[in-house]
């Protein structure tokens, strides 16, 4: 300080060290003295370098550091357990098993969930700040942690549905390169399975030598995602023969090895929804609500949640209505007859699927199979 009481500015590069150091060390705290202090940490996860925010029960940040992918276990090893959130993305589950074996509390949250915790413009070091907040928050709906098995299952589900996915594509191409020559063919995947033999036979008088090998070449690749796709299903359903509550889950009207196992590898015992009407919200099978001042406004359905997992409810849904004939053998002769006096057949294939899912959360966390009790049974039962 000057005589005249005016701060003199630092200058030299001692003080410019000095000064860069402090910044430094207000901005990145580090793990010394610190690792008793930890209560909460927050993991912004990457594909090699993990961003670390921890939190005391203050809620003050003491930790603020980038870690590297093999760093995160042998750090996190020396630490006393502690509450670990992360985003449930690519790779979460399989940290955060790693982390419940070293003896913290580690939880997956959505993404969207976290994203409102979110303060100031984004980085990693600001993502990882929202999670360590929102993971403390006790109204948080948190991800269960897939095992290891369920996401060999989830894969097999997700192979399976691109490659039906591409065989339809196939399939659409062949029929359009018929149709712009003139040759239409019945709908349905059956219908031009036995019709194109015969016409890649007869009608060279429309179809060039050159159309001719493309279509035969798309035929052959037609073949093939047939094999790969019945290897796949023979492989899911072995699977699920073997596994009791997928057993269960099949005593479900329109339930077979295909939605059994993807239920499973989705949300496990279901131990994460309270209710079957949780489990419906998820799925998006109940209509999207946009109600203010005292009015219910309901709209289409909100499409929350697995949309793989909901299209085979759906599928199912159709299922019972169309091919199963007796409704009262499964309890649902009176709810599906009522039902279609009030909702055109889409709503109601909707409503089952809805109906279907809740059902289907029971008899999966319960751990008790699917049976049909008449309401005069019921009430014969002993309370």
């Amino acid at each position: 300080m000057s005589a005249n009481g005016m701060v003199r500015p630092c200058s030299g590069p001692a003080s410019m060290r000095s000064w860069q150091g402090a910044l430094k060390t207000r901005s990145t705290p580090c793990l010394r003295n610190s690792t008793q202090r930890i209560a909460v940490i927050g993991i912004d996860i990457g594909k090699n370098s993990f961003h670390i925010v921890g939190h005391d029960h203050r809620g003050a940040i003491v930790l603020r550091q980038k870690w590297s992918r093999g760093q995160v276990e042998a750090r996190l090893a020396n630490l006393p357990p502690c509450l670990i959130g992360m985003e449930a993305c690519v790779g979460a589950h399989h940290l955060s098993r790693k982390l419940q074996m070293l003896g913290h509390d580690a939880r997956l949250m959505p993404a969207k969930y976290v994203r409102p915790y979110s303060k100031g413009q984004k980085n990693d070091f600001r993502d990882a700040e929202a999670i360590a907040e929102a993971v403390q928050r006790p109204t948080m709906k948190f991800v269960a942690t897939k095992t290891a098995d369920q996401l060999d299952l989830q894969a097999l589900h997700r192979v399976r549905d691109r490659l039906v996915g591409q065989r339809t594509g196939v399939i659409n191409q062949i029929r359009a390169f018929l149709l712009e020559r003139g040759i239409a063919v019945r709908q349905g995947l059956r219908s031009l399975r036995s019709e194109l033999p015969g016409i890649l036979a007869t009608r060279t008088d429309v179809l060039s030598p050159r159309m001719l090998r493309i279509i035969e070449g798309l035929a052959g690749d037609w073949r093939r995602l047939d094999e790969r796709i019945e290897g796949l299903s023979s492989e899911i359903e072995t699977l699920a023969r073997q596994d009791k509550a997928c057993e269960r889950l099949m005593t479900v009207p329109g339930i077979g090895p295909i939605i059994s196992s993807a239920m499973v590898a989705a949300i496990g015992t279901g131990d994460v929804f309270s209710k079957g009407r949780d489990f419906g919200a998820w799925l998006g099978l109940v209509p999207k609500q946009i109600s203010t001042g005292d009015r219910t406004i309901l709209g289409k359905i909100s499409r929350r949640g697995n949309r793989y997992l909901r299209s085979l409810f759906v599928q199912a849904a159709w299922v019972v209505l169309v091919k199963v004939k007796c409704w009262e053998r499964y309890g649902l002769k009176s709810w599906i007859e009522a039902a279609k006096k009030r909702l055109h057949h889409n709503v109601l294939a909707i409503a089952l699927a809805n109906k279907l899912a809740r059902i289907a959360w029971v008899v999966l966390n319960k751990g008790r199979a699917f049976e049909c009790v008449r309401p005069e049974e019921m009430a014969s039962r002993p309370a």
